[in-house]
This record gives C-alpha cells, sequence and structure tokens, in this order.
C-alpha cells in the first residue's frame, strides 16, 4: 500500500505584485496597495519543505570592503556580438549574472537568446532549456537562423530537480531557461506558472548560479496589461530585467532595461525581424523620419534621446477647422497632457487661434518618445499645417518649450547635432541659453533661439536676416530671423 505524504498544506492569498501574504482573501494588498492581486495559493506548513528556505542562500562571514576592492580585476565581460544587445548589458555578460527577459508571445525572445546564444559558444558552454518546445522543434528553428550548434547543448525538460543535475552534469558557463512560467520542482506545491513555483523555482536557479558564477537567461511572459506574468518578487531577484517589445507596427523590435546591476538602464536596443532572425538596427533615421518633398506642411524633424542614444523622430500635426462645438485634441507617440501644454503656449504666447480647430500630433513609424526635446519639433509643425506654410526640409528643431513661452535647452546637445549632421540635415534651431555647443560637426549651422516667437520667425515667417555662428565659431551666411517684438 502507498504511503500517503504527511506534508500538511494550507491555503494563503499572495500579492502578485510585492508577494505579500495573507490568511484570508483582501480587495487591497496592504503592503504595496494594489487592488485585486490577491490570489490563493496551497502552501506547506512551515518546517515541512525546502520552501520554507529562505529565497537566497549564499551567505558568507563578514569581509571589509576594502579587501574586497583590492582583491584583483573586476569580473571579466563576455560579449554577446550583437551589439544592441551589448549595450543594455553594460558590454556583455558577467558571470553569475541573471537576466530576466520578458516580453509578449511571439515578439522573439527565443530567437534573441538562440542568436545570442550562438554568438557566445566560442567563449562560454550553452544549456538551452525548453520547456515549451521540443528538441527538434528547437533544432527547426535554430537550423533556420543558420546555428549549426557548436557547444549548445538542448534540453527539453520543465522538471526544475532535472535541469539541476543537468547543471550539475555540464557544468555550462550560461543557462538559457525557456520559459519560467513552465517549470516547476514537484516537492512544492502549486502548478507550473503559479505564484509559489515561479517564486521558489527562480529562487533555486539564482542560488546554482551565484554558486556557481554560471550565467542565467530566464525568458518570460507579460500579461495583457504589459507587465510581467508571476510574482513582482522575481524581478527583485534577478540582476537585471530586460523587455521585448515592438513599434513601428510590429516591424521593428525594441528591447529596454528596466533595471541592472551590472550596466545602464536608459538605453534602448533596435531590431528588425527577417527571415533568418533579428536583424540590428544601427541607423533607426530612415526609420523614424519619413522623406518628403519641399512644401509639404505639418512636419517637423527632431533628436531625440532614448538613454545616451540620439534618435532623429519627424513630428506631424494636422489643423483642421471642427465641426463640433468641442474641438478634439489627439496625440500619438507623444504625452497628452504635454502636448496639451504646448498647445496652450502657443495661444498665448504666438497668437496661434485654436478654439476652432482640431488639433492632431503624432510621430512618424510609430514611434514613442518622452523626451523634452521633442517638444520645440512638435509645436513648429502644428505652427506649420494652421498656417500651410512649409518648414524648411534641411532644418530640426531641439529643444524644451516651457509654459513662458521659453525655449530650454536639452542635454548632450553636442551627440544630437553629430546625429543630425550624419542624416544630411543643414540647420538647427536650438535653445541660446546655457553652454553652447563646444564639438565641430561640419555642414551644419545653429541657429540660437530664445523665444517661441523666434523659433516660428525662422520655421514660417521672412524677417529680417542676421547672421550666425557655425558649430565651430565661425560667421555662417545662413539666415537666423528674429520677431521684431523680441529683437
Amino acid at each position: 500500500m502507498k504511503k500517503q505524504s504527511s506534508v500538511r498544506l494550507r491555503a494563503q492569498y499572495r500579492c502578485t505584485e510585492c508577494g505579500y501574504a495573507a490568511a484570508k482573501p483582501l480587495g487591497q494588498c496592504p503592503d504595496c496597495s494594489a487592488w485585486n492581486s490577491m490570489i490563493e495559493e496551497a502552501v506547506a506548513e512551515e518546517g515541512k519543505t525546502k520552501a520554507s528556505r529562505g529565497l537566497v542562500d549564499f551567505s558568507s562571514t563578514p569581509t571589509p570592503l576594502a579587501d574586497l576592492a583590492s582583491g584583483g580585476p573586476p569580473a571579466e565581460r563576455s560579449a554577446t556580438g550583437l551589439g544592441e544587445f551589448d549595450r543594455l548589458l553594460g558590454g556583455g555578460v558577467v558571470p553569475g549574472q541573471v537576466v530576466l527577459l520578458a516580453g509578449p508571445p511571439g515578439i522573439g525572445k527565443s530567437t534573441l537568446m538562440l542568436q545570442a546564444a550562438a554568438r557566445l559558444c566560442p567563449k562560454l558552454s550553452v544549456l538551452y532549456v525548453s520547456g515549451e518546445e521540443s528538441l527538434k522543434q528547437v533544432a527547426e528553428r535554430a537550423r533556420r537562423l543558420g546555428i549549426t550548434g557548436g557547444a549548445i547543448t538542448l534540453l527539453s525538460e520543465t522538471d526544475l530537480s532535472k535541469i539541476l543535475a543537468a547543471m550539475e552534469t555540464l557544468k555550462p558557463g550560461l543557462v538559457v531557461l525557456d520559459s519560467v512560467q513552465t517549470v516547476h520542482h514537484p516537492e512544492w506545491p502549486g502548478t507550473p506558472g503559479s505564484v509559489a513555483q515561479v517564486r521558489e523555482c527562480s529562487a533555486e536557479l539564482l542560488r546554482a548560479a551565484k554558486g556557481k558564477d554560471t550565467v542565467v537567461f530566464l525568458l518570460g511572459h507579460v500579461t495583457k496589461e504589459g507587465s510581467l506574468a508571476g510574482p513582482k518578487l522575481l524581478e527583485h531577484l534577478v540582476d537585471t530585467v530586460l523587455y521585448f517589445d515592438t513599434e513601428r507596427h510590429d516591424l521593428l523590435r525594441v528591447l529596454r532595461a528596466s533595471k541592472n546591476r551590472f550596466g545602464p538602464t536608459d538605453e534602448i536596443g533596435l531590431f528588425e525581424m527577417a527571415a533568418g532572425g533579428l536583424t540590428e538596427v544601427r541607423d533607426a533615421a530612415s526609420l523614424f523620419v519619413e522623406g518628403a518633398g519641399p512644401g509639404t506642411c505639418g512636419r517637423a524633424v527632431s533628436v531625440a534621446l532614448e538613454g545616451s542614444r540620439p534618435i532623429l523622430a519627424e513630428a506631424q500635426a494636422l489643423v483642421v477647422t471642427t465641426r463640433y462645438p468641442l474641438p478634439r485634441r489627439t496625440a500619438t507617440g507623444l504625452e497628452y497632457n504635454r502636448v496639451l501644454m504646448l498647445l496652450a503656449a502657443m495661444e498665448k504666447h504666438l497668437k496661434l487661434r485654436l478654439e476652432d480647430k482640431d488639433v492632431f500630433v503624432s510621430l512618424a513609424g510609430g514611434l514613442k518618445m518622452n523626451d523634452p526635446a521633442m517638444d520645440l519639433a512638435a509645436c513648429m509643425a502644428v505652427l506649420s499645417s494652421a498656417r500651410d506654410a512649409a518648414v524648411p526640409s534641411d532644418m530640426v528643431f531641439i529643444g524644451e518649450v516651457g509654459l513662458l513661452g521659453r525655449i530650454g535647452r536639452v542635454p548632450n546637445l553636442d551627440g544630437r547635432l553629430r546625429e543630425a549632421a550624419k542624416a544630411g540635415f543643414k540647420r538647427a534651431v536650438v535653445a541660446s541659453s546655457g553652454k553652447p555647443p563646444t564639438g565641430r560637426h561640419t555642414g551644419i549651422a545653429v541657429n540660437p533661439v530664445a523665444t517661441l516667437q523666434e523659433a516660428a520667425a525662422l520655421c514660417c515667417g521672412s524677417q529680417p536676416q542676421k547672421s550666425v555662428k557655425n558649430i565651430d565659431g565661425h560667421q555662417d551666411a545662413r539666415s537666423a530671423t528674429i520677431d521684431d517684438d523680441n529683437a
């Protein structure tokens, strides 16, 4: 007769956002104040199972920081060979690093990791564990990507104990787990993907990674709201959290870092999905700036920053007479409330009447930006459409617009101007306040302005000319017009 387990289970309710546990269901989590985030789970009585251990178990004796700081050179990074991927990682992966890569289904998480694993093969032995596909399916994807194998070992398994045993036997330098929601441990309660299983399995993999200096990539699903499926505690455990999403009608893949203990969190990586897999996008100007001939109204180009990366972005606007008592205001790719503020500033300082106009503002290519440097371009696009006057096609606008109608400077102006010059632009309208640009960028002239009126005169006006200086300090014959009221 089969002996029954003596482990007693009890029900408890755990918050999916912060991991707070309660004995009864609650509408609002008392710890993080999230609503409707408590879900029921079965847990073993204290002391009966491994689940009662601490989440991490790589303790040490007290050691002075000075001894560790002088203990030798920093850990060597292993670059994946994918420049866009390495930029987010800070130059490559660090021994013992645990990375969580999340994204919607079909975005290309598995493809990205297969390509990265293939490039890391000469440096690290790779164990690729799939809990969603068979070995033949993974091998077929690798064949389509042109990956022959090298030092990659495939394993199709969802039992964590067997995965840990394989790691102990093979001793790989890199482990890819696709995905963390499919893995379970038979000794712990809950079904695969439950809060308890995801939490405990991730903690066990973290212990293995830190104990053996193994790089571990955990692939994760996201919910319909776009957040990571599973407990929020998972994001606190890992070293790096990357989100893979789409732009430009699902043609462009954008990789962002929301947490990174070994690198920046303000960078992005751009990829395109092609027949041979994901390809890097190093020049994004052609993706987010639509070509338009001279005489096109309602468009203005700026250079925005995503992290430290300058990206050319085109603001487009359409201003038409409304037939309704309340005019419409629509913003796509820009923050709605900020667009409303810009429209109010234009009405006040440019005497632009918009109370009977519908105004639509958008960023070309489906781009989403919250960089204040886009303010001036958005204003000039609206002004161009309202006055039916084309913006010069060789001009970019870089500046923040304040409520008083003054133009504020933005960070990394030199880098933005270099990107604009590389794309063929000849003139740049920037803020006159603060320290002028220091770099030398052949072929682009800087037109400093202090107010919206001055920028509007440059964009759509025909005022007396005033000589301006190139960014290298020499006089330039190009015109910089200034409104008479502000001269």
